[in-house]
């Protein structure tokens, strides 16, 4: 049973595009709410874009930034912070968390794309012998 799990979480941080569907399809089945089932497969699934991230840059470049990413994130949160801050004069932790959380998710899904191109054709670039 431990090892099924295991399994499942490792293909779901390789694959977080799954998750974010598999996510919504449970979720739309479960709430009848569309737009609620995109905001809960969104929230769950940036921790998995997050990984995938980290563990496509390690597997490109042989080396680890996670610690980065997660400064990355810190330094996000500090300005969302600072925006709220600026424009509402008091800070709605909720509002600042959920926005944190999605401008992480656009981030890291786009880097999550861009990164498996770029894998996909160093992989090929290489494989031809051209690097």
């Amino acid at each position: 049973m431990i090892n099924v799990t295991s399994q499942l979480i490792s293909f779901l941080v390789v694959f977080p595009i799954f998750t974010l569907f598999i996510v919504f399809v449970i979720s739309k089945l479960i709430t009848k709410k569309q737009r609620l089932s995109i905001q809960l497969a969104i929230d769950i699934s940036t921790i998995f874009f997050i990984l995938s991230v980290h563990f496509l840059i390690q597997s490109i470049w042989n080396t680890s930034f996670l610690l980065y990413i997660v400064i990355f994130i810190l330094l996000i949160g500090m300005l969302f912070v600072i925006m709220h801050w600026k424009f509402k004069a008091e800070i709605e932790y909720k509002k600042v968390f959920k926005g944190i959380w999605r401008v992480t998710f656009l981030l890291f899904f786009t880097l999550y794309v861009g990164l498996i191109v770029y894998g996909l054709l160093l992989s090929i670039l290489k494989a031809m012998g051209i690097v």
